[in-house]
Order: structure tokens, then C-alpha cells, then sequence
């Protein structure tokens, strides 16, 4: 079992997954030009991909779908709301394949879970990818952490997690209006490393062995910042050994093994 991101920041998201002998790519909020070259850039032929699943409807995590899946007509995993919201938009092709949020499915060897999250959009959700031995969480874009939430991330050996945002910086940021900084640190906005680090202070235990680390702001975070705060944090639960990796909005990862 192993992943990549392909790119992730506010300028677009996309990740993929390889598990019990398929592929499967989350988001699609790069260009489909972008996309189909990134997917060949870590070895994957777009038209070789076993389906899409979307975490929500915004334009950072669907930008490229409407073209991508007119050149791949590829299953789309969703929920029934989020599916409605893009193809109003008019982004249609594909098959539709749907869910409700805390519905588990099968795709190939895989088990996929779903779970709600809470954020600005009409019913998003977060997933756990894996078979019998291994699991990885996809928690991307959320306001803040439900128990909920927090259970249904335990016992992974990889996580993918947003950290928008530090509180400090945002806080200090000077380019955006007040409304815009209610938006992103309230409950239906995004992950602050702060809301991260008690996450993974909560879930860290032996066979975790990767963090990577998202969706960070260009100017409200820093790598050094986040990564810094959960070294400290996992160094005091006496994890240290987990591997944190920050994914960056411009080129994709490697390969991360699980």
C-alpha cells in the first residue's frame, strides 16, 4: 500500500492511493493538464485509474474534472449532495458512484470508509483507505475535529492531514479582512496546526508510521512551523518515531510506502 500527493494547497488538491491492487485518485482540483502529467510523472497512466473519490464539491479539489474525465471516463465516488452540486456545475461524464457519508464500500482489494466532516460546503467528507493490514486517513478541509472524527483515525499506519493554517500568523495577516479570518478559523473553515497537533497527539500509537501534512497556507503557515509543533508534540506522547512530510502545491510527493 502506498500514496502520493500530487499537489496540495489552495491553488488545487489532488492525491493517489494504491491499495489491494487498484488506484484511485482523490480530488481532482488541479488542471486536467496538470493532473494527467503529474499521474505520468509518478508512474501512473491516467486511463489506468480504477475510479475518483471527492472529498467535496470547491473548485480547489474538482478544478480539473470535467476535463479529466472527458478524456477518462472514470467512476467518480461521492456523496448523492456533492455529485448533484458538480454536475449542476456541469461537470458530467464519468459514473457516478454513490455514498452516504459513514457508508463503508469496496473498490478492487480495497475498503474505503467514509466519514462526515464538518466545512463550507453542502456534505463533505473524509476517507480511510485500506485492506487488512494497513490503513491510511485522508482528512483534508475541515473546521475543526469531532470525536467522531478523531475515532474513526485510530489505529493508522498513515495519515494525510490538513494543516491550513497558524494561529499567529493568520492572526497577524494584514492581506485578508476580518470576515475572510472568521471564515477560515471557524468551525465549518479549516484545520489550524494547533487543531493538528492535539489530532495527532490523540491518535499517534506504535504502528503509525507516516504523517503528511496539507493544504497549508502560502502565507499563514510554514513548514518549519507545523513540523516543529508535531515533533515536539509526538517526542512528549513518545512517538518519535513517525515520519512527517510536508506535500507542497507545486510538484507531487514521493512515493510513501505504508
Amino acid at each position: 500500500m502506498r500514496f502520493v500527493v500530487l499537489g496540495s494547497g489552495s491553488s488545487g488538491n489532488a492525491a493517489v492511493i494504491e491499495c489491494g491492487g487498484m488506484c484511485l485518485l482523490i480530488d481532482a482540483g488541479l488542471s486536467a493538464k496538470q493532473l494527467s502529467l503529474r499521474l505520468r510523472q509518478v508512474g501512473v497512466e491516467p486511463a489506468g485509474l480504477d475510479g475518483i473519490l471527492l472529498t467535496h464539491e470547491h473548485g480547489d479539489h474538482v478544478k480539473g474534472l470535467k476535463i479529466f474525465l472527458k478524456q477518462n471516463p472514470l467512476p467518480v465516488y461521492t456523496t448523492a449532495a456533492t455529485a448533484r452540486v458538480v454536475r449542476e456545475a456541469g461537470i458530467d461524464g464519468g459514473q457516478w458512484k454513490l455514498f452516504e457519508a459513514g457508508q463503508a464500500f469496496s473498490v478492487g482489494g480495497a475498503t474505503i470508509e467514509t466519514f462526515a466532516i464538518q466545512h463550507d460546503a453542502v456534505d463533505p467528507v473524509g476517507f480511510v483507505v485500506g485492506d487488512d493490514s494497513r490503513r491510511l486517513g485522508f482528512l483534508s478541509d475541515a473546521g475543526f475535529v469531532t470525536r467522531s472524527m478523531t475515532e474513526r483515525l485510530r489505529g493508522l499506519r498513515g495519515l494525510f492531514v490538513e494543516a491550513n493554517y497558524d494561529e499567529a500568523l493568520l492572526e497577524a495577516d494584514t492581506k485578508r479582512p476580518w470576515s475572510i479570518k472568521q471564515r477560515i478559523s471557524s468551525r465549518h473553515g479549516h484545520l489550524s496546526n494547533g487543531q493538528v497537533t492535539e489530532l495527532i497527539r490523540e491518535i499517534a500509537h506504535p504502528a503509525l508510521g507516516r504523517i503528511v501534512l496539507g493544504h497549508l497556507s502560502s502565507d499563514c503557515n510554514t513548514p518549519e512551523i507545523i513540523l516543529s509543533s508535531l515533533r515536539s508534540c509526538l517526542s512528549d506522547v513518545g512517538h518519535g518515531h513517525i515520519d512527517l512530510h510536508c506535500a507542497c502545491q507545486h510538484e507531487p510527493s514521493a512515493w510513501f510506502d505504508l
